[in-house]
């Protein structure tokens, strides 16, 4: 791929939250890196370290002595996941801002393809999965999760739970993101989009988890991102606190 085949960015901010991802972030900022070179000569790479309990920072103290682009911010203890993308948010410097999770289920030489879907006006491209690689119990609560919170939420996307996105910067000075677990991705699509902020949207691929385990599909995260989207519903649903007034 050359860069006079696809769209190119002025300049370009890739961030992965991760969590005990040590077996797999190494390899996801090396794509990354070659991916970034494909679309544009400015970029930086960050990735929060949220607490990670195995060798993660090991392997990113040692990824910050051979890549000169390469940020990475540690939380001093697990945060939760929504923690973690706001502080890649308030971390990026350029003018667009990719991210996607530091598990590898995801793959970043694929983020071409969402440059390649801007058009004017477009603020955010968001991905879809093309297949989902992951055991029958988490592709159905997956697939309940997803057409439920579209419901609730009013929400216009085909894939709310699809974390490979790329959003202009200024997005970010506009709305103000506050859940620190996965209830953040609801909260971020539904302020994005009550704003008025425009989408475009991609297949992606998506593969099965190798390494490490889901921080999702445990109980008692669970409950508290329950707790945590009734809330979100509350204040953005029913008070409709994310529309901006008409003054």
């Amino acid at each position: 791929m050359n860069k006079s085949s696809i769209t190119l960015l002025p300049n370009l901010s890739i961030f992965f939250p991760a969590y005990n991802d040590g077996g797999t972030i190494a390899s996801m900022v090396l794509t990354a890196e070659i991916a970034a070179r494909t679309i544009t000569d400015d970029f930086e790479i960050i990735v929060v370290n949220d607490g990670s309990q195995d060798h993660t920072a090991l392997v990113l103290a040692e990824l910050e002595k051979q890549i000169p682009c390469l940020r990475v911010i540690h939380h001093p203890r697990n945060l939760g996941y929504g923690a973690a993308l706001r502080t890649g948010f308030s971390a990026a410097t350029k003018e667009w801002v990719f991210y996607t999770d530091g598990d590898a289920q995801y793959d970043p030489s694929e983020i071409p393809a969402l440059a390649g879907a801007l058009r004017a006006g477009v603020d955010v491209v968001n991905g879809y999965k093309i297949s989902r690689n992951d055991p029958f119990i988490r592709i159905l609560l997956g697939s309940i999760y997803n057409f439920g919170v579209k419901l609730i939420f009013g929400l216009h996307l085909k894939d709310v739970d699809c974390d490979y996105r790329l959003i202009r910067r200024t997005v970010f000075d506009a709305i103000e993101l506050e859940s620190d677990s996965g209830s953040i991705c609801v909260e971020m699509i539904k302020k994005i989009q009550d704003a008025g902020f425009r989408f475009a949207e991609v297949p992606v691929s998506h593969y099965n988890r190798t390494y490490g385990k889901s921080q999702f599909f445990n109980w008692r995260r669970l409950i508290r991102t329950v707790r945590q989207l009734l809330v979100l519903w509350w204040k953005l649903v029913v008070k409709k606190e994310s529309i901006p007034s008409q003054a």
